[in-house]
Parts: structure tokens; C-alpha cells; sequence
């Protein structure tokens, strides 16, 4: 999808216009179609949500006209977005028949509280969330899609209208990547195909990509991380990926997303039902990798150290047993109590390593717990911090872009559940408040620096009729690093 932005005439050549009633009335009339177009919108019900597509004559040089629903008042940044999406739904519907451009003329909606920058962000952003499409394994030949859409601006909005939408474009390919990751097979995305991917991203003169091997894994003493990987036969790795947008001397911002390809749960083997949905298991990594080429494609004045943490967690004859202790980077030790609780031990030899960077801030992104979607079902992404300000600053960037989030508690309280006879942690507690247990296990390995974990097993994927990625908290982390860059 190419996103540009417009100015000028609603009425110019396009296959499709975008806009509310009293636009499209307008610009019916010029195009010689008022009678025609009066007659199709006379039973419409001018309310969010409750589009129409009218085609206009052959010799116009607009062919349709989609009228978004509830556009001519004054509306609510939740009810925005409910146009735009059944606004962007209707165009993926659209392109079926024919429509391959589109002008979205929707920025002068007015909006409380958000300027024409956020509507024009907000429209490229639902437009990218309903335009997508994974069909790379099927067979037959891909369904018709929609190439290109301009949003219009007027002189007063354009410069505004014109950053957000080359913002727009960058979230764009972030998503993108997320979700194709996301949603490849297990038998095609494992660990090399990762670090294959993040490879590209060194095309970039001021990128550059390297990967830590078990053998150099083993050698810097991640035990926990080889406790996972040992029991596949596809080998782990760590993927760094590192963005130097900003100065030489300016210290990053450190993305760690937890890369578990396909987890079978180990010896502590997961039910068939369980199982079916493992391959989402590295939607974290995904997401940390789409947020970054997003920072890139946008040319953020910023440094970002990336690093995914990539390995299988499978049963073999070599594969951890529940109660074996390993030694993990920052020297401490776990007892390993289930081995299905394997994220937070790739994680912690991660968030150790990404010391050595000495970050400004260490934001993980994990689809660690089901009980993250017991606390918070699949409409937020639970964020655990050490640092207020770092948790209102993802919070409130999940507000502005749709992508929300809820913090939850970190109270030394919950910290005991992790005691261990034997070592000096479990890797897991009781029966109660586990996402917080695993949260409270990651932030003893994270108290040298400002640090933040994003729990997004809820709201990575969808099951069911919605199953795939959704590419969540990319367009939150994308925010958050533009706040940062500003």
C-alpha cells in the first residue's frame, strides 16, 4: 500500500472518493451526478459505522463515491476510528471491484481534543490494519487489492497532514513485517528465518545486524536461553539489530521481543488445543522487528539496539526437565519448576545482555503469559515497569494510537511467589496472578536501567475466525519511539 498526500479539488480523477454526506453531495454536483447520487442517499442513515458506495456514470472521472457514515459532526476520538476502519473495510471490499486508488478525504472531520495530524495517523493507520493480507502459501492467485490512496489536505493542513502521512507509510511497513512473520508456519519461521529477516535491515547504511550462536551463547553463560533451545534440532539465536539514527554518543533505546517460534511447552507438553496457536509464540520478536523498521523507514533522530531472543522450545532425549537448575548471564540461578514457562528465561539472558549497551530504556515485548488474558482479555497489552514516567509515556502512546494498554502492579509483594529451596528463583509461582509472577521474574534481571515489559498474549494474535497476527504493539512502540525522537 502507497500512502501520499493530496491537495486541490475533491473531484480529481480517482477510482474511488472517500468522505462524509456533505462532501459527497458536493462533489456529486460537480461531477454532474446530484440527481443520480440525491436518489442513492435518500433512505442512507448518516451514522458512524454506516457507510454507502455509490457508483457514479462511466465519463466521471470519480467512479465512486463512499460516503462515511457520521462524518459531518463533531465526534469522539473512539468514534473517529469506528469510521475510519468501516471506511477502510469497505475499500479492501471495493477493491473486487475494480478499485485499485482511492483519495480519503476524512481529515477534516472534526474531532475532539485531536488535530488534523492525528486524523490523517489515525486513517493510515486503520486503512493499513484492514488493507492487509497473508496469502503467501495459498495457492490460487491472490485476491484484487487496493495499490494506492492520497489523503487530502487543504493549504492550512498540508505540511501537518503530509508528515503524518509519510509517518503513516513507515507504521505501514513495520506492520506489515509483524504480521507476515507472525503469521508464516512454523516449519518456515524458525530461528535463521528470523535472523534472516532482520538481515535485510542491514541494507541500511546506518544499520547494522549480528547474531549470537549457541556455541557464543554458551560461552557467554546463557543458561537460561540454552536451557530452552536444547531440545530442538533448529538452533537458537540472538539477533541484534542496531539503528544508529542518533548521535555517536547518545545512548539507545533497547527493543528485546521474546522469539519462541513454536512451543510445544517442552517436557511440560501443552494439549493439542493449546499447541495449535504456538507458532504466534514469537509475535513479541515481530513486533520489536516491525517497530524498528518503522523507526527506520521514518528516519527517526534516535538510536535503537534491537535484540530478539529466537530458539524452539521442543521435547527431545537432550530437552530441560522440570527441576533442573541452570546458571543464567547475570550469574544468578533458576530452578526450573515447568518448562512452559520458557519466555522469561530467554528473556532474562536477553535483558542481561542488553546491559553491555548501557541503554536509556529496556522496553520487552512478550507473549509470555495466559494469564495476561485472564486479567486483561484481548482488548490491551498488560505493561509492567520499574519507572513511572517510562509506563505513562506506553500507556498514553497506546491511547493516541488505538493500540492500548493497561499497567499493572509490580509490588514486592508478588515477589515471593518465586522462591526457590534450591536456587536463587523459581521460574514460576502458585496458581495466582502469574503474569505478574512473570513479570516480577524479569525485573530481577532488569535493575540496572529503566525498564518496562509489555505482556501482549491477548492482543498479538486472534484465535478462531480471526486467527493471525494483528501486529500489536507495533503502531504503540512506533509512537512511543516518535515521542522519544521529538
Amino acid at each position: 500500500m502507497k500512502y501520499s498526500t493530496k491537495t486541490g479539488s475533491l473531484t480529481a480523477a480517482t477510482h474511488c472518493l472517500v468522505c462524509g454526506l456533505k462532501a459527497a453531495v458536493k462533489a456529486a454536483k460537480e461531477l454532474g451526478a446530484g440527481a443520480l447520487f440525491d436518489t442513492a442517499v435518500q433512505d442512507f442513515e448518516n451514522k458512524a459505522g454506516a457507510n454507502l458506495a455509490v457508483r457514479l456514470p462511466g465519463a466521471s472521472r470519480v467512479k465512486r463515491i463512499l460516503v462515511a457514515g457520521g462524518a459531518d459532526g463533531e465526534v469522539g476520538p473512539a468514534e473517529f476510528r469506528k469510521i475510519a476502519r468501516s471506511t477502510a473495510r469497505d475499500l479492501a471490499g471495493l477493491a473486487a471491484a475494480g478499485v485499485r486508488n482511492a483519495v480519503w478525504a476524512l481529515v477534516p472531520v472534526r474531532v475532539k481534543n485531536r488535530d488534523p495530524y492525528w486524523r490523517a495517523f489515525t486513517g493510515t493507520h486503520e486503512m493499513s490494519l484492514a488493507l492487509y493480507r497473508f496469502e503467501e502459501h495459498k495457492s490460487e492467485a491472490g485476491r484484487a487489492r487496493l495499490g494506492r490512496v492520497r489523503v487530502h489536505a487543504d493549504a492550512r493542513t498540508r505540511a501537518s497532514v503530509a508528515r503524518a502521512v509519510n509517518e503513516g507509510q513507515a507504521l505501514q511497513q513495520g506492520l506489515e513485517l509483524s504480521r507476515n512473520l507472525g503469521n508464516q508456519p512454523p516449519n518456515v519461521c524458525d530461528p535463521n528465518y528470523l535472523l534472516k529477516e532482520a538481515r535485510k535491515f542491514g541494507r541500511a547504511a546506518n544499520v547494522s545486524v549480528s547474531a549470537l550462536d549457541e556455541r557464543r551463547m554458551t560461552e557467554l553463560g546463557m543458561g537460561a536461553f540454552m536451557a530452552v533451545t536444547t531440545g530442538s534440532a533448529r538452533p537458537g539465536r540472538m539477533i541484534i539489530v542496531n539503528y544508529r539514527g542518533g548521535g555517536a554518543k547518545e545512548p539507545p533505546i533497547a527493543l528485546i521481543g521474546k522469539g519462541i517460534t513454536f512451543d510445544t511447552g517442552g517436557i511440560s507438553l501443552k494439549t493439542p488445543k493449546a499447541m495449535i496457536e504456538m507458532k504466534f509464540d514469537m509475535c513479541g520478536a515481530a513486533s520489536v522487528l516491525g517497530a524498528t523498521r518503522a523507526a527506520i523507514e521514518a528516519e527517526l533522530p534516535l538510536n535503537v539496539v534491537t535484540i530478539l531472543a529466537a530458539a524452539e522450545n521442543m521435547p527431545n532425549g537432550n530437552a530441560t526437565r522440570p527441576g533442573d537448575i541452570v546458571k543464567t548471564h547475570s550469574g544468578k540461578t533458576v530452578e526450573i519448576l515447568n518448562t512452559d514457562a520458557e519466555g522469561r528465561l530467554v528473556l532474562c539472558d536477553a535483558l542481561s545482555y542488553a546491559g553491555r549497551y548501557k541503554p536509556k530504556t529496556v522496553i520487552d515485548v512478550a507473549t509470555l503469559t495466559g494469564a495476561c488474558i485472564t486479567a486483561l482479555g484481548h482488548h490491551a497489552s498488560a505493561v509492567y515497569a520499574n519507572d513511572d514516567a517510562l509506563a505513562e509515556a506506553l500507556v498514553s502512546a497506546g491511547e493516541w494510537t488505538g493500540d492500548r494498554a493497561w499497567r499493572m502492579p509490580l509490588w514486592p509483594e508478588y515477589q515471593s511467589a518465586l522462591d526457590s529451596r534450591f536456587a536463587d528463583m523459581a521460574n514460576v509461582g502458585g496458581s495466582g496472578g502469574g503474569s505478574i509472577v512473570a513479570a516480577c521474574f524479569l525485573s530481577r534481571f532488569a535493575e540496572n536501567y529503566s525498564w518496562a515489559h509489555l505482556d501482549v498474549a491477548g492482543s498479538a494474535f486472534g484465535g478462531g475466525s480471526k486467527s493471525g497476527a494483528t501486529g500489536r504493539p507495533v503502531a504503540l512502540l512506533f509512537k512511543y519511539l516518535l515521542d522519544a525522537a521529538a
